[in-house]
């Protein structure tokens, strides 16, 4: 095709009828047979612009007047009513005096540095309601009237979350689509991120999907994340193919990919699995975090599984992580489900050894632990010992001697021989005058 345009149409007959006289608009109502004339631009077609002329031609007999509209098809006309009724959804209306205490005191909290055309929208957003519009109408009428900048919408959302605004993620999720916000992989990463810590998996699924959509490709920390969420709701299926999809990627595996993984197979009470992404891991000098640790020995702990609490408690250590007293209160805990009370009083002399102060919890789990193999002297040797170096028994401890006493009908024989050492132990150390 060259510059000009080809028109195929002539007609058997030139009889027009009379209620449309002049216009393409009769063409249709006669027999056309096609034939090929080639006519210039200027001469027949001007449809750029508010309305479509036909230019002076003469078709055999009959003579098509010049400037006869033919169809309306204003654009700008359009953009117009569009914007007019954009309007009509959502009146911007500044916030006067007539709001609630609760709105007031919210608006008090706004940051003083915050720019007016951000300090507008957190007006209208914390006096929304259903009458005024929809929070994607107010949305659209905010960029219509302030033209806003990434870095507004950036504050506005970052306030929003500061705040546990409840239309923080909806706001997000409306932002993203608009393209003063210019928005990237990370942007719809932390919306998918939130859903996921609501447990809202149709929503974070849903956001996934736009973002597919728009042309974003899936990263390492955009899966991490599908598999975090889809460990917190129970589904390893799905977190199991997400995270061979990030396999996939070619990219090396880092500690937060793996680590949500092995909290995924803890959930699903699969710890033989967790115990191998932990040994691929060491393999790589990839450490997981404590949290993750934590939670593989606490899952085994629960279990009085103490083989496989002592075997995370060293890997803990290996990965030159110091436990905490909660780490030793759960192997403790392990041995104690697990009937092994003279381990679990050495895991409680190796927590004090490192320098931890001993919790009334882990006192009470050793004192479990000689209660369920019935080692009354032994228990009473540890107690002594304890009072000794200055540890007083604290009330869940106590709890358990006293269910374990009564048991043993031995309540009243118990307190006078404590007594008793206690007050040999008082008399020996005062000072000889």
């Amino acid at each position: 095709m060259d510059a000009a345009t080809t028109v195929l149409i002539s007609y058997t007959s030139v009889m027009a009828p009379p209620y449309c006289s002049n216009t393409l608009s009769c063409c249709a109502a006669v027999n056309p047979i096609i034939s090929e004339r080639r006519v210039t631009k200027p001469s027949f077609f001007q449809c750029w612009g508010s309305f479509l002329y036909i230019n002076h031609e003469r078709w055999g007999c009959r003579k098509i007047h010049s400037a006869t509209p033919l169809a309306v098809i204003n654009v700008e006309e359009m953009r117009k009513t569009r914007a007019k009724e954009e309007k009509a959804r959502f009146q911007w209306i500044e916030i006067g005096p007539n709001i609630t205490e609760e709105q007031k005191q919210a608006i008090s909290k706004l940051p003083p540095k915050m720019t007016k055309r951000c300090r507008a929208l957190m007006k209208q957003i914390i006096c929304l309601s259903p009458e005024k519009g929809s929070l994607a109408d107010l949305l659209a009428a905010w960029v219509r009237n302030t033209k806003p900048r990434r870095a507004d919408w950036l504050v506005v959302l970052k306030e929003l979350k500061l705040k546990e605004h409840p239309l923080y993620l909806q706001v997000a999720e409306l932002a993203v689509l608009e393209e003063s916000f210019e928005a990237n992989i990370r942007d719809y990463t932390k919306i998918i991120h939130g859903y996921g810590k609501q447990n809202q998996l149709q929503a974070a699924e849903n956001i996934l999907l736009v973002m597919k959509r728009r042309g974003f490709i899936c990263d390492q920390v955009t899966l991490t994340t599908m598999v975090h969420m889809y460990s917190k709701a129970g589904n390893l299926k799905l977190a199991e193919e997400t995270f061979e999809e990030i396999k996939l990627l070619g990219e090396p595996l880092d500690k937060r990919s793996y680590g949500s993984m092995i909290m995924a197979y803890v959930r699903a009470g699969m710890h033989d699995q967790a115990e191998v992404l932990l040994r691929e891991m060491d393999t790589q000098d990839i450490y997981a975090g404590s949290e993750v640790y934590k939670a593989l020995l606490r899952a085994y702990s629960l279990l009085g599984d103490s083989k496989g609490a002592q075997r995370v408690f060293d890997a803990i250590q290996f990965a030159g992580i110091t436990p905490d007293a909660r780490m030793c209160g759960l192997l403790i805990n392990a041995y104690q489900i697990a009937g092994q009370s003279e381990k679990a009083y050495v895991s409680f002399e190796n927590m004090r050894k490192a320098g931890f102060e001993p919790s009334d919890k882990c006192v009470a789990l050793v004192l479990a632990a000689y209660e369920k193999e019935n080692n009354l002297n032994r228990a009473l040797q540890f107690l002594m010992d304890l009072e000794s170096d200055g540890i007083i028994v604290g009330k869940e401890a106590s709890s358990v001697l006293a269910g374990w006493f009564k048991r043993l009908g031995v309540v009243e024989q118990v307190e006078h021989v404590l007594r008793e050492y206690a007050f040999r132990e008082a008399t020996c150390k005062i000072p000889a005058s």
